[in-house]
């Protein structure tokens, strides 16, 4: 299964604009090509073993949600079938098959849109800090994966690769793409959350957070690149939850947990991963894709 992981994508033709943590992007002139890879990244390190379909199944998750989110805001997807890619494409085809989205070019926004509605990750030792989640001040008494009142929009910076994201407060998020802007953004991020969250509950899934982009396409503001996939988010099996701790999950927590039970420090070189973990990484992606979206892959 491993030697048929995609780690990264070449086509001679193609202009390769950006390799980033999963996707490689091709530039078309006036539309991109989305590869998704099976590269995994955690801590904002890329590991150097892929997990098998990945790609795949990223994909096949944000078209799903693409489609069904679409009456929430537009979004930038022309088509995930090869055939209808334009003819530079067509060479390529049984590379691209399966893994790739073909978009409308976007002006991405230079931040990330967090939508949380539960206290974990990084929010929780936030707030374990301080009392705020993000400079948000929340009641106190609160215990790790407790759902919070309302979900809360939380920005942050776009980092460089490997580099880390930083938060901002909603003010600077409005200094950095103007007040109106933000506002719509805030407006489109929570509603697709909210969306989202109630489809994944009746499914089983807890959507703790996710991560959305947002750019500009013909002058509207877009929903762009991965959407509410377990790269992007947070899923915790409804029937196992438990606040009060780390839940078990559907996404890549279980390669976090992983590596730092395993002693490996942020500043080491990416160390090599155990088959168990790549495998059981695997399953929970695919239980995802599954419990959403009622497919699954050979």
């Amino acid at each position: 299964m491993l030697e048929t992981a995609v780690f990264e994508t070449n086509f001679p033709g193609l202009n390769l604009v950006s390799r980033g943590k999963v996707r490689d992007i091709y530039d078309l002139g006036d539309s991109l090509l989305i590869v998704a890879t099976d590269r995994i990244s955690a801590f904002d390190v890329i590991m150097p073993d892929p997990i098998p379909d990945k790609g795949v199944i990223l994909t096949r998750i944000t078209e799903f949600w693409l489609r069904y989110l679409g009456d929430v805001i537009e979004n930038h997807l022309i088509s995930t079938d090869w055939r209808q890619f334009p003819e530079v494409c067509r060479p390529f085809g049984p590379q691209l098959e399966g893994r790739t989205m073909w978009v409308k070019k976007a002006q991405p926004l230079p931040v990330e849109c967090i939508v949380r509605g539960y206290l974990a990750g990084s929010g929780w030792e936030d707030y374990k800090e301080s009392g705020k989640l993000c400079g948000i001040p929340l009641p106190t008494g609160l215990i790790e994966a407790q759902e919070l009142p309302e979900p809360l929009f939380t920005p942050s910076t776009k980092a460089a690769l490997g580099e880390h994201d930083e938060n901002i407060s909603f003010e600077k998020m409005c200094e950095v793409v103007g007040t109106e802007v933000a506002e719509r953004v805030k407006e489109a991020a929570v509603g697709l959350y909210r969306k989202a969250r109630e489809y994944a509950r009746e499914r089983g899934i807890i959507l703790a957070d996710t991560k959305f982009e947002f750019g500009i396409v013909s002058g509207k503001l877009t929903l762009i690149d991965e959407v509410l996939t377990p790269d992007s988010s947070r899923f915790w099996p409804a029937d196992r939850y438990r606040p009060g701790g780390s839940p078990e999950s559907f996404d890549k927590q279980f390669l976090r947990d992983h590596l730092k039970s395993s002693g490996w420090k942020k500043s080491d070189p990416a160390p090599q991963l155990p088959r168990e973990v790549v495998e059981n990484t695997r399953a929970r992606y695919l239980e995802a894709l599954r419990r959403l979206s009622g497919e699954t892959i050979d």
